[in-house]
């Protein structure tokens, strides 16, 4: 089962960091509202001072 969790940078870029059931890792970034593959180095990203983890709510907003 795959498990997500999206964070906003200080900067205002928003990405999503995916871990599916083997473990494995994949960004995405959102781009004019759709989700676009990232690279792969800025899962570092989430721990960044100013980074911010959204709320599923949030998340919603961000997409609707």
């Amino acid at each position: 089962m795959d498990r997500s969790e999206v964070y906003r940078t200080e900067s205002g870029m928003v990405f999503r960091v995916t871990r599916d059931g083997e473990g494995r890792l994949s960004v995405d970034v959102m781009k004019a509202g759709d989700w676009e593959a990232g690279r792969i180095g800025m899962v570092g990203l989430r721990h960044a001072q100013g980074t911010k983890r959204l709320t599923q709510q949030q998340v919603d907003r961000l997409i609707g």
